[in-house]
């Protein structure tokens, strides 16, 4: 079954030209208008990616983000009509995996989707590959693409789970900002350092949440980056 795409736009001309050249690059394609709409879409029929943009007329692209997060780990990939850097980071800390700025080639948008998915599915990973940290407190399975704490899942997005992944599999290892940034979108990097901040963020965020303390596990080494302590 090809994957579902859900786009939300209010303008037609996107709508469109985003529908034909996913459909065509072999996905199934939904669409909404509104944000209200796309909540009810998704909760009759999930989808396996959400095209987002922040401007909507009725609730805004990122009350929709936020709302979805609550949820839902449905990797999102956000529209913006804004540029500046504060806007796409505030956006990534509202839970979306991935910004393309309009006005945007439809191919580039097709080529963000299948990296998004590519790096949600866990395809291909064997399924002995269970990384165990401070004696299976915590635990990352690339296989089922799931960490636990404490034996309760973590709700995480996809760049939180590849970040987490990525410092899992070397603990103690420092990692800088690039490494990490390739670490979530892969090789082909494209986007500002800053944006691992906020991944760190809420990853951290929810960790602590699951298991007050836990956020230590992801420690800061000023001036270069992250890594992931063995206990806390």
């Amino acid at each position: 079954m090809s994957p579902s795409i859900l786009v939300v736009d209010d303008e037609p001309g996107i709508i469109e030209l985003a529908s034909a050249y996913l459909r065509r690059d072999g996905f199934t394609v939904r669409t909404a208008r509104t944000g209200r709409r796309a909540l009810d879409a998704l909760a009759t029929q999930p989808a396996d990616l959400v095209v987002l943009d922040l401007m909507l007329p009725d609730i805004a692209g990122e009350e929709v983000c936020a709302s979805l997060r609550r949820h839902s780990a449905v990797p999102i990939l956000m529209l913006t009509a804004k540029s500046a850097e504060a806007d796409r980071l505030r956006g990534l800390a509202l839970g979306a995996d991935d910004y393309l700025v309009k006005p945007f080639s439809p191919r580039e948008l097709v080529a963000r989707v299948r990296a998004i998915l590519r790096r949600s599915g866990g395809r291909g990973q064997p399924a002995a590959d269970l990384l165990v940290i401070d004696g299976g407190r915590l635990e990352v399975d690339l296989a089922a693409h799931e960490a636990r704490l404490n034996g309760a899942a973590l709700a995480l997005t996809v760049a939180e789970f590849r970040l987490l992944a990525a410092l899992a599999r070397q603990p103690r290892r420092v990692f800088s900002r690039y490494d990490l940034l390739q670490a979530v979108q892969g090789p082909d990097v494209e986007g500002i350092e800053r944006t691992v901040d906020v991944h760190v963020m809420r990853l951290r965020k929810k960790m602590d949440e699951a298991l007050p303390g836990a956020a230590g596990y992801v420690a800061t080494v000023y001036g270069v980056g992250y890594r992931l302590e063995e206990s806390v």
